[in-house]
């Protein structure tokens, strides 16, 4: 059976299909759709064709197969003869396909539906299959004067709700994001085409650009600005012609340096570009860019990321060490229904039917043992500089497993301290050596997180898992979810940075780097528990719990994917059942209806906590055209999956539900404030932390430290975008056609040559690529191929043999040759003084050629030295001195060795891109020997593949070609 997706209708493709006849009663309606319990089809029973029920059999094996999260067939008409589809919608799972690409074919993902992709949108979707990172951008309205720049799925959300809420949603041109730690090139090309759109047209009030974004967890903020202050240095013009005004928020690992970097490029440029970092709410530059608020005249107060290397004391309040966490367990499942089966029956896939085991109440202590999957050392380093900072007194992770390598030893620091870590090749290994773990972190890739995960959870004495991988296919996480639940575990992903509970133990890069832990106070326990999607908006709400209450007690990001391991609801009863906690807060999403059984839960008396709640998202129900957010499960398909929806049910529940984003700072302040007026919140006073210090690495990224580099290099640098010769791009070496002669030109010389002279650099490397098995150098490598050795040792038993008697003799001859003719000495008078001193002239002198029998070689190269050189005033001398030397006997010629010598030194000294000390630095160096060793490489490699094609074995010399001279009589 094979059924078709239809295509989006748009001007450019119009759908046609066959006529049938049939009647009203033959007309029935199919659906099979996804949700976290499992697939369900809908259909109509009362049907006595066979062809339906066997059709609708297939149908559901081939929704599973192909891996479809939607299918729905209205009208589908049934009749004696058959099955007929008349029209049919469908979704499949983008993520699988590396599983699916085989069966699916090339499948094209529509655009938004009822239009084109912009050219730029189609760009940026190019950019973002082929990165690492997330590029994600959806043109609203080109013609706006807002425009968006934000890291972050949740953030990107965030930034375009607030603008909606302060009513610039008519003059909002676009929603995107990027994220994922993208490279500064990426970056860049990302920052073009926004500037590009939005420097089309004029708009009448001028433009903003919000270059927003929440705290990064593990991202260089500096790194990823420069790509964009290269695309607003690049496009000042444009921008000052636009009346472009820039407003950008950031935190995270060095944001201060990109901040104080965004903010020269402001003053350099004339473009008015205000700049504010954590000690900024997070959306408070909306209400700056839309006149809403007033904008700062102070600078914010200067800080660094080296900061917490400074222990200073504070008087700030924490909660008294003496709380502990409640280890009861209570689990409640409730259910929302679409409301989708009032006349249908209903068959499910993928439902437990088993008894499953009871989730830990308590996922993480201060003895929590951890494991992580994955060779992520950086993240493995902050949780134990984490560990260290909260005082524990062991690391959390106790190994890595790491499948690609052997078992080995992995060097970390605790503390001042270094300390190994074992690494094994395999789970099983890892398990039976530290029986105490109870929690895997899985760093595996979205091809691989599954099975890792599966194979995780056969092990009893793990109860939570985190998966990080993003983009794991919906049918994969269900099964992982079934699993989780049969066996009590509890899983936090996929697609999440994880979570963290002050004071015992974070997950991988939680919390971000040391400066914001500490700046955060995520290093002792508050009374203040969150979830939430977003990984990044989880780092925001460490910042603004910080700053309006005594701090986070736990905090966990379930992953934006649309069925997560975890939900709000599960995180919620957790925070319930522990004492510790005395407040809650639930950062929701668009999409799904997860929040609706927190709704349940405080209408049933199941939740008495106060619940601060806020789903982002508010702007989608005023876009005119779809939008699919940064994350998977971030998409409304009913009414009740929308933000404002919940948002409303959450608030007529009982949760303290903001206006905006804006306000949620304040909400949560309000409640805090509350319960410590009523005795139930007792702030204690602050504990500094333990310093840490700062990794080297690091603290040189930030230009704490300065260092005399090991190595110094000029003539490459491969660690941007693009390879560099030697400050030539590689695209534009091969734009120019420089070829190998060029190429040589710059790794050699730093110069770009001219064009004769790469030819003659190539010139000289094919006519010294071989000459016969019988040198030595050929002759080296022939036996050592045939000994059985490898290419590199045999080419290197080769090129040892070249010195002053074997191909070596152009250096040699190039200084013999120029001091004589610099000192003035006539050709003869150098050849008595050669003889006289018993020295042999470099380069003259050949075993076969002779002046009868010319070096066709040297004539060669000579003809073309002649015809392109500017002067040749040192090979002139040379063939002077041939004539003297060969009327001597005939076989004392210039050889190609002397000649290549001689012909460089003009070169070198004539063709404009060398002073003469440069020149004679050069052959002394030895550069010109270099010549024939690289030629002769290519020779020696073609003997040895010629002798491996031959298979030629172990070569013995021939006694009959050995002179054995011994002593007749050896007396004693």
């Amino acid at each position: 059976m094979y059924l078709s997706l239809e295509k989006v209708l748009t001007k450019s493709n119009i759908s046609t299909q066959n006529f049938w006849n049939f009647q009203k009663f033959e007309e029935f309606y199919v659906c099979v759709y996804t949700s976290r319990e499992g697939s369900h089809v809908l259909f109509h029973h009362e049907v006595s064709c066979i062809f339906y029920f066997i059709f609708i059999v297939g149908l559901f094996n081939l929704y599973e197969d192909l891996y479809f999260t939607y299918l729905e067939i209205n009208p589908l008409v049934v009749t004696k003869e058959g099955v007929y589809i008349l029209d049919m919608a469908a979704k499949i799972d983008a993520t699988a396909d590396y599983i699916c690409k085989p069966k699916w074919g090339d499948v094209v993902f529509p655009p938004p539906f009822g239009r084109e992709a912009y050219p730029e949108e189609a760009y940026i979707a190019d950019l973002d299959a082929k990165s690492g990172a997330s590029l994600k951008l959806t043109l609203l309205n080109p013609r706006g004067r807002i425009w968006t720049m934000v890291a972050g799925g949740g953030a990107s959300v965030v930034y375009s709700d607030t603008i909606c809420d302060l009513g610039g949603v008519d003059e909002l041109a676009n929603y995107g994001e990027y994220s994922g730690a993208p490279s500064e090139q990426q970056t860049y090309d990302y920052a073009k085409t926004i500037l590009s759109l939005m420097t089309n047209e004029k708009h009448p009030d001028g433009k903003v650009l919000i270059i927003g974004g929440s705290i990064a967890n593990f991202t260089n903020v500096a790194a990823t600005f420069k790509g964009i202050v290269r695309a607003i240095k690049d496009y000042q013009g444009p921008l000052k012609e636009h009346e472009v005004t820039i407003f950008v928020r950031r935190g995270g690992p060095n944001y201060q340096e990109g901040l104080r970097v965004m903010g020269e490029v402001g003053k350099t440029t004339g473009i008015p570009i205000h700049v504010f970092g954590t000690e900024t709410h997070m959306t408070a530059i909306v209400g700056m860019a839309l006149g809403h608020r007033p904008i700062p005249n102070q600078p914010p107060v200067a800080a660094h990321t080296a900061n917490f290397l400074l222990n200073t004391s504070a008087s700030a309040a924490t909660p008294a060490r003496t709380r502990n966490t409640s280890f009861c367990e209570h689990k409640l499942s409730t259910s929302v229904t679409d409301g989708m089966t009032p006349t249908a029956v209903e068959f499910k896939s993928n439902v437990c039917l088993s008894t499953p085991l009871a989730k830990a109440t308590t996922l993480f202590s201060r003895q929590t043992k951890a494991i992580v999957w994955g060779m992520q050392t950086r993240a493995v380093q902050g949780m134990m500089d984490f560990d260290y900072v909260c005082s524990r007194e062991e690391p959390s992770v106790v190994a890595m497993i790491y499948p690609f390598t052997g078992d080995h030893k992995q060097k970390f620091y605790w503390g001042h301290k270094e300390i190994l870590l074992p690494v094994y090749k395999n789970m099983a290994d890892a398990m039976k050596k530290h029986p105490d773990v109870d929690v895997l972190i899985n760093f595996a890739s979205l091809r691989s997180a599954f099975d890792s995960t599966m194979e995780t959870m056969q092990y009893p004495q793990i109860h939570t898992i985190a998966i990080i991988a993003e983009g794991i296919p919906e049918a994969l996480t269900r099964k992982l979810i079934k699993t989780s639940d049969e066996k009590g575990v509890t899983i936090i992903g996929p697609a999440t940075v994880g979570g963290i509970k002050p004071g015992c133990f974070k997950i991988g890069n939680t919390g971000g780097m040391l400066d914001n832990i500490l700046a955060s106070k995520l290093y002792r326990p508050g009374s203040v528990a969150y979830v939430s999607r977003s990984g990044g908006m989880s780092n925001e709400l460490n910042n603004i719990i910080s700053h309006t209450t005594d701090g986070v007690f736990e905090g966990v990001a379930i992953g934006g994917d649309r069925f997560p391991g975890s939900t709000f609801m599960e995180h919620v009863l957790r925070y319930q059942d522990t004492p510790g906690v005395k407040m809650i807060v639930v950062l929701g999403e668009i999409g799904g209806t997860e929040e609706y059984n927190i709704c349940q839960g405080i209408a049933d008396g199941r939740i008495t906590k106060p619940v601060v709640c806020w789903c982002i998202g508010t702007c989608a129900t005023m876009f005119s055209s779809e939008v699919q957010f940064g994350h998977a499960g971030a998409c409304a398909n009913q009414a009740s999956e929308t933000a404002v929806a919940k948002n409303q049910a959450l608030r007529e529940a009982g949760a303290f539900v903001p206006n905006s984003f804006d306000e949620l700072g304040d909400v949560i302040k309000f409640v805090y404030d509350d319960l410590v007026a009523k005795g139930i919140i007792v702030p204690a006073q602050e504990v500094p932390p333990p310093t840490v210090p700062m990794d080297y690495s690091w603290a040189r990224e930030l230009g704490l430290i300065r260092k005399p580099a090991s190595f110094m290099t000029s003539i490459c640098d491969e660690r941007g975008q693009e390879l560099i010769y030697a400050g030539m791009p590689i695209t534009e070496v091969f734009k120019e056609e420089m070829g190998l002669g060029g190429v040589l030109g710059l790794l050699w010389f730093q110069r770009r040559l001219p064009r004769y002279a790469c030819h003659f650099i190539e010139m000289c490397l094919m006519v010294t690529a071989d000459h016969g098995p019988a040198v030595s150098g050929a002759h080296n490598t022939i036996v050592c191929a045939r000994a059985g050795k490898d290419l590199v040792s045999s080419l290197t038993s080769g090129l040892l043999t070249i010195g002053d008697r074997f191909g070596g003799a152009l250096d040699a001859a190039a200084k013999q040759f120029s001091k004589a003719f610099d000192s003035g000495l006539l050709p003869m008078e150098f050849v008595n003084k050669m003889k006289k001193d018993g020295v042999l002239i470099m380069g003259i002198g050949h075993r076969v050629k002779s002046i009868n029998n010319p070096d066709m070689r040297v004539q060669i190269l000579k003809d073309f030295v002649k015809q392109h050189f500017p002067s040749t005033q040192l090979l002139d001398y040379a063939l002077e001195v041939e004539k003297i030397t060969t009327s001597k006997k005939p076989n004392l010629i210039l050889n190609v060795d002397g000649f290549i010598g001689v012909a460089f030194v003009d070169l070198l000294r004539t063709c404009g891109g060398f002073t003469r000390d440069e020149a004679d630095e050069f052959v002394e160096i030895g550069t010109l020997n270099g010549i024939f060793v690289l030629g002769r490489s290519i020779g020696f490699i073609g003997h040895y593949l010629d002798q491996k094609r031959l298979k030629q074995g172990l070569y013995r010399h021939p006694w009959d070609d050995i002179s054995y001279v011994l002593p007749e009589h050896m007396s004693m």
